[in-house]
């Protein structure tokens, strides 16, 4: 579910496009495909349970 990038950033997916799709419009359906980095302020505990360091 992570990728983590050249310089030792984590890539996540965004959450929200499995179902109910139908009240979505195009562009918000768009950009929830998108991969984004993780927050600094979870970067630590999924570090941690990724065993990198």
């Amino acid at each position: 579910r992570f990728k983590v990038t050249g310089t030792g950033k984590i890539l996540r997916r965004k959450q929200g496009k499995r179902h109910i799709l139908q009240k979505k419009n195009r562009k918000r359906k768009r950009n929830l495909g998108k991969a984004t980095l993780v927050s600094d302020a979870d970067i630590k505990n999924v570090k941690r349970n990724l065993l990198l360091r």
